[in-house]
C-alpha cells in the first residue's frame, strides 16, 4: 500500500512538471522554431543524463533492454515532441488538448498490453468518462482542427502512450530516472543531427525569456519530469497513475495564468472538478 501512493505522489509531482511545458513552450517559440526546440531540448537533456549515468557509474543496459529502450526514445523524446509540433502547424493548441485527453486511454491500453494490467470495469467508465470531459472543454475552446493535423495528433498520442507503458514496465528493472537517461542517450545521434539541420541563423536576438523557456523543456519536461512520471507508473500502476495525465491541460492552465496573465473561465472550472472526481474514480477501481 506505501508503495502504491508512493506511485501516485511521484506520478502527479511527474505531471505537475510536465504541466509547466505548454507555458514554457509557448514562451520559447517566440524565438525558436519547433523543430529546433524539440530537437535542442532532446540533445541538452541526453548530456545531462549521460553526465549523471558517468558521474553514477551505472552499468550499461542488457542486450534485452535495447529494444524496449529504443521503443520509450522513439515514443517520448522524438515521436511526441515531433508529431505533435508537426500536428500544431495545422491545428489550434485548444484542439490539440482533445487529443491529450486520449493519451491516458492509450497508456492505460498499452499498460494492459505490456505490462499485464488488469483494472477493474468501472476503471474504464472513469477513465472514458474523464477523456469525454477533457475532450468537450477543448471542443469548447474552439474548433481549429484538420485531418492532416488530427492525423499526427492521434499518432503522437498512440507513440506516447506505447513509451510511456514500456517505460515504465522497464523501470522495474532498471530505475525510472535510468530509463530516461539511457533512452535519451539512444535518440541523441538523432537528435543532434535535427538541431543542427534547424539551427537558427543568429542566436544573438533570443530574449532571457526564450532561454528560459528552453532550459525548462530540456532540463524538466524532458527529463526530470521523466524521472517521478516512470517511477510513478512502475510502482503506482500504469492505467491508474495513467489518469493523472487528465489534470495536465488544467494544470497548464493555471500555470499560464499566473505566469502569462491569461483569464480562467467558468467552465474550466467546472471540467477540472469533474476531472478530479473521474481520476479519484479510476485510481478506487485500478487495481
Amino acid at each position: 500500500m506505501g508503495h502504491h501512493r508512493t506511485g501516485w505522489g511521484s506520478g502527479l509531482l511527474g505531471v505537475l512538471i510536465f504541466s509547466g511545458s505548454l507555458p514554457a513552450t509557448r514562451v520559447a517559440v517566440q524565438d525558436f522554431t519547433p523543430l529546433f526546440l524539440t530537437s535542442a531540448r532532446a540533445v541538452i537533456a541526453a548530456l545531462i543524463g549521460l553526465l549523471v549515468l558517468r558521474t553514477l557509474k551505472q552499468n550499461r543496459p542488457a542486450r534485452r533492454d535495447l529494444g524496449p529502450l529504443l521503443v520509450v526514445a522513439l515514443g517520448v523524446v522524438i515521436g511526441f515532441p515531433l508529431l505533435t509540433a508537426l500536428a500544431l502547424r495545422h491545428v489550434t493548441a485548444a484542439h490539440s488538448v482533445v487529443f491529450i485527453g486520449l493519451l491516458p486511454l492509450a497508456t492505460a491500453g498499452f499498460g494492459v498490453l505490456r505490462g499485464g494490467e488488469r483494472p477493474k470495469p468501472a476503471f474504464w467508465f472513469f477513465s472514458i468518462l474523464g477523456a469525454v470531459s477533457v475532450a468537450g472543454f477543448a471542443l469548447l475552446q474552439g474548433a481549429g482542427g484538420s485531418i492532416e493535423g488530427d492525423l499526427a495528433m492521434l499518432a503522437a498520442i498512440i507513440v506516447c502512450g506505447l513509451g510511456y507503458a514500456e517505460g515504465a514496465v522497464l523501470s522495474r528493472r532498471l530505475g525510472g530516472w535510468q530509463v530516461i537517461c539511457w533512452a535519451l542517450a539512444l535518440s541523441l545521434p538523432v537528435m543532434c543531427g535535427l538541431a543542427i539541420m534547424a539551427w537558427p541563423g543568429t542566436l544573438r536576438g533570443v530574449s532571457p525569456s526564450g532561454w528560459m523557456g528552453l532550459g525548462y523543456v530540456a532540463v524538466f519536461s524532458m527529463l526530470l519530469g521523466f524521472v517521478f512520471w516512470y517511477r510513478g507508473l512502475a510502482l503506482g500502476g500504469i492505467a491508474g497513475v495513467g489518469q493523472l495525465q487528465l489534470l495536465q491541460p488544467f494544470f497548464g492552465l493555471g500555470i499560464a495564468a499566473v505566469l502569462l496573465g491569461e483569464p480562467i473561465a467558468w467552465p474550466m472550472i467546472a471540467c477540472t472538478l469533474v476531472v478530479v472526481l473521474c481520476v479519484a474514480g479510476a485510481k478506487r477501481f485500478a487495481a
